[in-house]
């Protein structure tokens, strides 16, 4: 186990009379491809905006090794979000550099980093390209070279094969495990087990708002008692599943006033008569 790159100590996170996490603790170390696997709702996205500085714990704090608050340290951390937020009128080089050059990273740099991945990506010939037109896995791959450009120390993905093609998904996922073998550390959110089983040398598993299992894809078999990873799961999460919160502030009155008119009202039942 390598050292202690990140610490998650008594983190808890609520919006208003929602518990988005209850009291969480872990550590992340270097090397580790660690899989936050948990079903919609399940409270891995505050997870991972809690550990990239987007949010603040409402209790507990998270922090670097040398103590640092994670959100005075952004630079050391590379986040590629559900939604890749890049600028469409942009090429996939220019969103890269624009990144790069907030952090610091001279044009040269970026530029060497964004190729040594890009040709693993596949992407090398369509840097020049803006994204306006880019597919969703050209989309997803420009981000990821966007979060990699300027080195950083612990890599958050965010489902981030979900609703790619096959082989998309596939190229992630062997970049993924390559920059664990270089001894890059990643934490990988993703609700498929299978994917979590393949990519990931730890997983944390998350159930309504709570850590439920954290260890190895073995040491979760030994704990439940079960032979596959799907057994294990559904063993730690025999209680239902809460809904998803999709909005984390209460509406304004135009806007409940907007959803409200253009919100179709549920049928009514009808008589077997009718």
């Amino acid at each position: 186990m390598g050292p202690t790159l990140l610490s998650v100590r008594s983190a808890s996170k609520r919006f208003g009379d929602v518990i988005a996490l209850e009291t969480i603790d872990l550590d992340i170390h270097e090397g580790e491809i660690i899989g936050l696997v948990g079903s919609n709702g399940a409270g891995k996205t505050t997870l991972l905006r809690l550990l990239s500085g987007v949010y603040r714990p409402t209790t507990g704090n998270v922090v670097l090794a040398d103590g640092t608050q994670v959100e005075h340290a952004r630079n050391r951390l590379g986040v590629v979000p559900e939604n890749t937020g890049l600028y469409a009128r942009l090429t996939a080089w220019e969103n890269i550099r624009y990144h790069a050059r907030i952090h610091g990273i001279s044009d040269e740099e970026a530029w060497r980093r964004t190729m040594y991945f890009a040709r693993h990506l596949d992407m090398a010939d369509v840097l020049g390209r803006h994204t306006k037109g880019f597919s969703r896995g050209m989309r997803q791959k420009t981000a990821l070279l966007r979060a990699l450009v300027h080195a950083p120390s612990v890599l958050l993905l965010d489902e981030p094969t979900a609703g790619l093609d096959v082989t998309s998904a596939r190229t992630v996922r062997e970049l993924v495990r390559q920059l664990g073998e270089e001894g890059g550390t990643v934490i990988y959110s993703t609700h498929q087990l299978a994917e979590a089983q393949r990519v990931c040398n730890r997983i944390v598993i998350i159930h309504n708002g709570q850590v439920r299992a954290d260890g190895t894809p073995q040491e979760l078999l030994e704990q439940t008692q079960t032979h596959h990873l799907e057994e294990a799961y559904v063993a730690l999460t025999t209680d239902v599943a809460r809904p998803r919160q999709e909005d984390d502030k209460p509406l304004s009155k135009w806007s409940s006033w907007w959803r409200g008119l253009f919100t179709p009202k549920t049928p009514k039942e009808v008589g077997e008569d009718e």
